[in-house]
């Protein structure tokens, strides 16, 4: 058994349970890595995308799961400061959490949400600007390492994590690879190299990782649903039960998988151009709807 095996073997052991019917609405994104909105802030580009995603969800009464690193806590150490300068973001979760609508998987950019305390005490509150006052965000809410969504006639399951579990740099050795890339290889990387150790930018580590969560999902024929590599995957029904989410640091859009009226999509935000060059912000389907049914036969 490898350490990937492994690793996602406890973490399914361990997992969260959540019921899901055919009237279930779910929206899963990861990899937002957003940061406290200086150069290095991956997310600034693609953030009202994030947000007007967030709002439609939201009016359609979808439950939005988080997949992991969806705060940069490698490049940066304060997380208050992110949440301040991504207030109307902590917003809108923490509107989604308040009707019971938003989970949250840590990964590896944001294994410290581990800890209850630290992330109770780093996201208990948020400055409203328009109010003049702190605002409540997410009371007693728990950070996962996975959930499972279980559908409750057909017994069809999806196994939701990160995907960094057994990564040797990415999990085992977490700490000094926070180490290097706060202070080594973040400065390198902005003069053109990329992180060696980086699942989205280093290719050939890419398709290790995505080959390891395929051998997983087909060993145990369980829909396994990750992000970490930041490259969208969504097999056809019989063709395998690996998924991945993409990212929302892609150049000019985001991706996330729809689960609506028990079916599973892979949907596109960008910023569009009307006839009249209006520019508006859509949603467009990339892959899907397939049936949850279908991977199950």
């Amino acid at each position: 058994m490898n350490r990937t095996e492994k690793k996602l073997n406890q973490a399914y052991e361990n997992a969260l349970c959540i019921p899901i019917h055919m009237g279930s609405r779910i929206v899963l994104m990861s990899d937002c890595h957003r940061g406290v909105g200086n150069w290095g802030d991956n997310f600034q580009p693609n953030q009202n995308l994030f947000f007007a995603a967030l709002q439609y969800y939201n009016r359609r009464n979808f439950t939005y799961i988080e997949l992991g690193d969806g705060d940069e806590l490698w490049e940066n150490r304060n997380l208050q400061e992110i949440v301040r300068i991504h207030s109307n973001q902590f917003w809108i979760m923490g509107e989604l959490y308040k009707n019971q609508r938003f989970y949250m998987i840590y990964g590896n950019h944001d294994r410290k949400k581990e800890q209850e305390k630290y992330f109770q005490t780093k996201c208990h509150s948020y400055y409203c600007e328009s109010e003049k006052c702190e605002k409540i965000l997410f009371p007693d809410m728990k950070v996962y390492e996975a959930i499972r969504l279980i559908e409750t006639c057909s017994k069809t399951e999806l196994f939701l994590v990160h995907g960094h579990q057994g990564d040797l740099w990415n999990d085992t050795l977490w700490k000094i690879t926070r180490f290097l890339v706060r202070y080594l290889w973040r400065p390198l990387e902005l003069a053109g190299c990329n992180d060696p150790t980086s699942a989205a930018k280093n290719y050939r580590k890419k398709e290790k990782v995505e080959k390891r969560l395929a051998e997983w999902a087909n060993k145990h024929k369980t829909l396994l649903v990750a992000g970490h590599t930041h490259r969208p995957a969504f097999p056809k029904p019989g063709d395998g039960y690996y998924f991945n989410d993409g990212s929302c640091v892609h150049p000019r859009c985001i991706t996330a998988l729809e689960l609506e009226r028990g079916t599973i999509s892979l949907v596109k935000w960008s910023a569009k151009v009307r006839e009249d060059n209006v520019i508006y912000i859509g949603r467009e389907l990339l892959d899907g709807p397939e049936p949850l049914v279908e991977y199950g036969k």
